[in-house]
């Protein structure tokens, strides 16, 4: 069976390429079609893997402005030449799922999320506040175009992913089409209860708009705690500028230091909605609580503290406002030595990568079954041909 994996872009390492990677460990030999690929600090079960670019990557130094080609997305992904493969499995929060593959061959899509910045978290990346009134306008124009592709290529997929119940409910919502739900992978053993806790609280996170860093950068200054924040992104001057004496950014660092920043913080911030959030998984595979927005992913993560059947394993907050992470904080401080860390930990085991891959590969096999027995039924020709997968951990 030949395998193709599609992703949208590979730029950095963030939770995607963690999908990424593991998908990569379950079919070793697939090919990887991406639109541009401008770093080498990924696995190397990723780069050592014949990698296709589109015509993007021809671009001189594309790395540093690719972001502004949002409109020629959509283009690329169709230029990539998929024919020839049986079974095209695509990790997309862009236009990955969305490439054009053989008749006969099944597609499943792992869905991060719709596109963002054209659908919940439009106002974020192009409102007043970030564009100037033509800018808008043009941002306005490249919105609806995005829209109209989406869903008019929603239906390019034999199959659909989520990677939460917050994002199958997206995808139902822009598509109208079921999505089955499959946790994405978080290395729990990069992290371990550490046995001494300091006094700063940490945010992990890219920082851009809708990850709302500055809002516990707004927090950390009003009350005056320090705030330790490990990421990079393009918000990162802006954010700067705001920040007081007790704000430290780290940008990227080194693999071992996230466990030790986040694993000797009191608690993780997290204040942005998040279609899955990888980063407070981390932080209770370390034995910490966390201090979360109530939306989005943390709600499929985060057991609150006023929960009555389970260990508590962090705080939620309703709305994204300095009032309410404030409150969060204070009663987090108020009960704190509740929080359990073995407990805590052993939540964050549900979400380990080997369960990832175990859950992704028998849904896989669901998949090619379900798409041979219907390529038999509607056209009553020779089925299409998928040898058997042998089972890999």
């Amino acid at each position: 069976m030949r395998v193709a994996l599609v992703h949208d872009w590979l730029t950095g390492l963030r939770g995607g390429e963690r999908c990424l990677e593991a998908m990569c460990e379950l079919f070793p030999e697939a090919d990887l079609f991406t639109l541009l690929h401008t770093t080498r600090d990924l696995p190397s079960v990723i780069t050592q893997r014949r990698i296709v670019t589109s015509f993007l990557q021809r671009l001189p130094a594309v790395g540093r402005y690719y972001r502004y080609l949002l409109p020629l997305f959509p283009l690329a992904a169709e230029s990539l030449d998929l024919r020839g493969y049986d079974l095209v499995l695509s990790s997309s929060h862009a236009v990955a799922r969305g490439v054009i593959t053989d008749p006969r061959a099944c597609h499943i899509a792992y869905v991060h999320t719709p596109m963002r910045y054209v659908w919940e978290a439009g106002a974020d990346y192009f409102g007043p506040e970030r564009l100037g009134r033509a800018a808008r306008a043009a941002a306005l124009l490249v919105q609806s175009y995005l829209r109209l592709w989406e869903t008019s290529t929603a239906s390019r997929p034999d199959f659909l992913i989520a990677n939460s119940r917050n994002v199958a409910l997206r995808i139902w919502k822009r598509y109208r089409r079921h999505a089955e739900v499959i946790h994405p992978p978080v290395d729990i053993d990069r992290f371990q209860i550490l046995p001494e806790v300091g006094a700063h609280f940490a945010v992990v996170s890219a920082l851009v708009p809708y990850k709302r860093i500055d809002l516990a950068i707004d927090v950390a200054n009003r009350l005056g705690f320090p705030l330790e924040i490990v990421g990079a992104g393009h918000e990162q001057s802006r954010l700067a500028r705001c920040a007081g004496p007790t704000v430290r950014f780290h940008g990227y660092v080194a693999e071992d230091t996230v466990p030790r920043i986040v694993g000797s913080a009191r608690a993780l911030l997290f204040p942005g909605e998040d279609d899955f959030g990888i980063a407070p998984v981390e932080a209770m595979a370390a034995g910490r609580p966390v201090i979360a927005l109530a939306r989005g992913g943390a709600l499929e993560t985060v057991v609150p503290i006023d929960h009555e059947d389970r260990a508590a394993t962090g705080v939620l907050f309703d709305d994204p406002s300095v009032a309410s992470l404030t409150g969060a904080i204070r009663c987090f401080e108020a009960c704190e030595r509740r929080f359990e860390p073995a407990a805590i930990r052993a939540h964050a085991l549900g979400f380990r990568a080997e369960l990832f891959r175990a859950r992704l590969f028998t849904h896989i096999e669901t998949c090619l079954a379900t798409h041979r027995a219907m390529l038999h039924d509607r056209f009553s020709g020779p089925s299409l041909r998928v040898d058997a997968l042998s089972a890999r951990s």
